[in-house]
């Protein structure tokens, strides 16, 4: 059978599975099965008895060769097998398992409670104030965990009752939870990242750099709309009455400063400390001119970390005063935490000193470690985020599986190539190309999810894509050959974040119905995605037209 046809069946085999209510990972193995009994032995369609090759069979059908039955093991099955074998085998993926595992955590103690408490203290007379930290709060919730759906969760148990109560408008407060909670598809260590990357044998961690300007753009955007709603409508955001002798205005800038002292007090230390044991210990002892020093870990830095940590101390206790200074700790303590977990997360992963999956570990044993230390680890916690983490790491590898033996054996059968001929072959323009695609990656991303959708859908359009002419990609700038794959990674995860609040089915809005309050209707919760959605698009145009973008940290 023709890979045409064979394209045209797996298209609507697909949607007609979907429709059902099949899971996609049980839709795709079938499908791949089907394809392969089309490609290789399409006798067994019209006669299921040949199955197995029986002496009959061949004696009544001299020279047909039972590619898939005849021997089980070889051929395109084996081949199947082995990729299956190689996804599920990779190290990297050990590490998805690990940042759900710490995202569950951080969702069930108070660590992210607090830091929402911290935040709004310093935003709270700012008109817009509950929205932008919520939104802040997301992106550090994003940069620890990269997880999405518990993000959307946890800011709808926390932000949104106290929006509602202060009288925010309801479609402002509903579009800001699920736009910021979705932006761990975007903020390192992004998950989607980590499996584009494993698919596709893209650097992962070239593409946490690459993500890191266009994610922190994104979030910009969402302040920055909600700045402007709230200036222009000021009956959108009402200013909360402040506390009896909370600080406002200058004073609470300079109470600010004071807490970064005491935050910067504390790295330095931590830093003079390390610096001190590897000293003492002769670990950063030159041993070999080829082996590099070990990063701010020499002797010669434990003279200014000293320096450093003196001024600190006599700023703390001469410049704002010791019970300014306390009163500034008690204040933003809360966000110390989140503080440590992604220095630990990402400055162990670009300090070179491990790789993703061993930082996803280190992570998750913070998180441990700071709820023993705050008094809420207990087992009922840990044993809920570890059966969260199997049910959710679960659903993945199913259908990782399954869209894996699809994506495989659509492949061996000739797939890629045949839709990679049939777009460069019509000669569209560069931008159409990629215009289409990111098209067709709208509408499956509002009906599957963003596992089957990367495992399905980037083996075929990766390829096309590295064919493009290179100085036809955007408008401004000409991107690096070499960051190609790298940038389409980028670019699909910002068209994943439209797909989280894309009706019908947004993944976003059911999780956020699942704890909003009963007048709150789904209906209402899609109404207040709509600017949201096009801020995201505006940020999707960025990534086309000026490609460059990703390549700035590289």
């Amino acid at each position: 059978m023709d890979i045409g046809t064979i394209s045209l069946v797996l298209l609507i085999g697909l949607f007609i599975l979907l429709a059902i209510g099949m899971p996609l990972g049980l839709a795709s193995a079938i499908l791949a099965v089907l394809v392969l009994v089309m490609k290789f032995e399409p006798a067994l369609l019209s006669n299921p008895l040949s199955f197995g090759c029986p002496d009959w069979y061949t004696e009544a059908n001299p020279g047909v060769r039972c590619t898939l039955t005849g021997r089980p093991g070889a051929g395109a099955l084996n081949i199947l097998q082995q990729k299956i074998y190689g996804v599920m085998t990779s190290y990297v993926l050990i590490s998805v398992p690990l940042f759900i595992f710490m995202a569950s955590l951080l969702e069930r103690s108070g660590i992210a409670k607090d830091m929402y408490s911290s935040l709004n203290v310093w935003l709270n007379g700012t008109r817009g104030g509950i929205a932008i930290v919520t939104s802040i709060m997301a992106v550090i919730m994003a940069a620890m965990s990269g997880i999405i759906g518990g993000e959307v969760v946890l800011l709808g148990l926390i932000a949104l009752p106290q929006m509602l109560r202060l009288g925010y408008n309801q479609n402002l407060a509903i579009g800001t939870i699920c736009a910021s909670g979705s932006l761990g598809t975007m903020i390192p260590p992004s998950i989607v990242l980590i499996m584009y990357g494993l698919i596709t044998e893209t650097s992962i961690k070239a593409l946490f750099t690459a993500a890191f300007l266009p994610g922190f753009m994104l979030a910009s955007f969402i302040i920055i709309y909600i700045i402007i709603r709230t200036q222009i409508r000021p009956e959108d955001a009402p200013l909360p009455k402040p506390a009896e002798g909370e600080p406002q205005g200058y004073d609470k800038l300079k109470l600010f400063i004071a807490f970064l002292n005491v935050v910067f007090f504390g790295a330095v230390t931590a830093l003079f400390l390390r610096a001190l044991f590897f000293t003492v210990t002769g670990q950063n002892a030159p041993l070999d001119d080829a082996i590099e020093p070990i990063f701010l870990g020499t002797a010669d830095y434990l003279p200014w970390f000293a320096g450093y940590i003196i001024a600190s101390v006599l700023i703390a206790f001469f410049g704002f005063g010791r019970e300014r200074s306390a009163l500034a700790w008690e204040m933003g303590k809360g966000l110390v935490a989140p503080m440590v977990v992604i220095g630990v997360v990402l400055g162990s992963i670009y300090g070179g000193i491990t790789g993703i999956t061993e930082a996803a570990g280190m992570g998750a044993i913070a998180v441990l470690i700071i709820a023993i230390l705050r008094g809420e680890a207990n087992f009922e916690l840990v044993w809920d985020s570890l059966m969260r983490t199997m049910k959710s790491t679960g659903t993945i590898i199913w259908v990782t599986i399954g869209a894996a033996a699809l994506a495989g054996a659509y492949t061996i059968a000739g797939g890629p190539r045949f839709v990679a001929d049939l777009i460069v072959g019509s000669e569209m323009p560069t931008m159409l190309v990629l215009l289409s695609m990111m098209f067709i990656l709208l509408i499956m991303g509002a009906f599957m999810d963003w596992v089957g959708i990367v495992l399905l859908i980037i083996p075929v359009f990766l390829p096309i894509v590295l064919r493009l002419p290179i100085q036809e990609i955007g408008i401004f700038g000409e991107l690096n050959p070499r960051h190609v794959a790298t940038w389409f990674g980028v670019l699909f995860c910002m068209n994943m974040q439209v797909s989280f609040l894309s009706p019908p089915f947004g993944p976003a809005a059911f999780y956020l119905k699942s704890v909003a309050p009963a007048h709150i209707s789904l209906t209402d919760i899609f109404k207040g995605f709509l600017p949201f959605i096009g801020i995201q698009l505006i940020a999707l145009s960025v990534l086309l037209i000026w490609p460059p973008i990703v390549s700035v940290l590289l």
